[in-house]
């Protein structure tokens, strides 16, 4: 792949499975006679999988099945870089950390196997303090089951784009990557309540 510019790029797969890990919520795409049909849910990664579940009502249900292919998307850190920080002169730029997959996709069909995915999604996303435990032999999860429809993507190809002014000189590099650091722990409070009333 010529483009992104090759320091823009991350192959190592350790690397992706950690922002996977990190960042879990997904944009899953998938085409069908050429309309795209995209959704956002956690996934979960294990041995070149990722496995979820979704509202069977969803129309994207049908599509996550039968070996069709699909494409994930997940959105590390990111934010604006002003020329200002630098300690050279550059342009304004956005930097971010994302990783997409391709891969195929199959339904989950055994209900306790769909519980089971339910179970340990909980269990990985209440990581580290495990405040909630999601009991499968709850009544209400036998409740819920039939609205909920379960899969797993085999992973065929994997790409990791990184731009985080790694082309900009040592010094300029850290004050960059400290700037996306700043940005990205601002608190959050004031955007909720503009875009929440």
């Amino acid at each position: 792949m010529s483009y992104p510019p090759k320091q823009h790029q991350d192959s190592n797969k350790k690397h992706l499975i950690h922002v996977i890990r990190a960042y879990p919520l997904a944009t899953v795409i998938s085409v069908s006679n050429n309309e795209p049909l995209i959704t956002h849910i956690p996934l979960i990664y294990k041995n070149n999988e990722l496995i979820g579940h979704l509202d069977a009502h969803n129309p994207h249900a049908a599509l996550l099945k039968n070996q069709n292919k699909v494409t994930v998307i997940f959105s590390g850190p990111q934010c604006y870089i002003s020329p200002s920080i630098y300690t050279t002169k550059q342009l304004p730029t956005w930097n971010y950390v994302k990783v997409h997959v391709e891969g195929v996709v199959s339904e989950i069909e055994d209900p306790e196997s769909i519980k089971q995915t339910m179970v340990a999604m909980t269990e990985f996303l209440e990581q580290p303090h495990h405040n909630y435990t999601l009991d499968k032999d709850d009544p209400d999860m036998d409740t819920y089951l039939p609205y909920v429809s379960g899969f797993k993507i085999t992973i065929t190809h994997w790409e990791g784009k990184f731009k985080l002014s790694q082309n900009r000189q040592a010094v300029d590099f850290e004050i960059a990557k400290s700037e996306m650091i700043k940005r990205n722990q601002v608190h959050l409070g004031d955007f909720l309540n503009q875009i929440i009333h």
